[in-house]
């Protein structure tokens, strides 16, 4: 069986998100998400408007989806991989190049989704924003 492990935020699910699971889903047959945790997201400077507990059961809910683990710190990657037999962990085109994933090569093969939708969910937040503001 080849596993294969994402990781995000996964808030606000676009039709970018599911394409993104679907690719990596066929990439396998087990396909686990690395949620990242309220926590994880302060870290990162970045906020949700779902709560981890809310965006996992969103998560769960979808059919590409096998299983998912919390995502606590950008360090936890490489024991994630060892402890689950991850064979590929993929990420979206966005991440392409970046070192903290490049660098999981040395643990497991690393791909990456191309984003044909034009959906970005930094964007779509952004609407979101407006109108929340427009309403005021």
């Amino acid at each position: 069986m080849k596993k294969i492990l994402t990781y995000g935020t996964y808030d606000l699910i676009t039709p970018g998100h599911i394409q993104h699971l679907r690719d990596a889903k066929a990439m396998g047959d087990y396909l686990v998400v690395g949620l990242s945790t309220d926590e994880f997201n302060a870290i990162k400077h970045k906020t949700s408007y779902l709560t981890y507990e809310e965006r996992k059961f969103v998560l769960e809910a979808i059919k590409y989806v096998d299983e998912v683990i919390p995502e606590r710190d950008w360090d936890q990657k490489p024991d994630d991989i060892k402890r689950l037999g991850i064979d590929i962990v993929v990420m979206g085109s966005d991440w392409e190049g970046d070192e903290r994933f490049e660098h999981l090569r040395e643990f497991c093969d690393v791909k990456y989704t191309e984003r044909p939708f034009t959906w970005s969910s930094t964007q779509f937040r952004k609407h979101i924003d407006d109108y929340v503001e427009d309403m005021k």
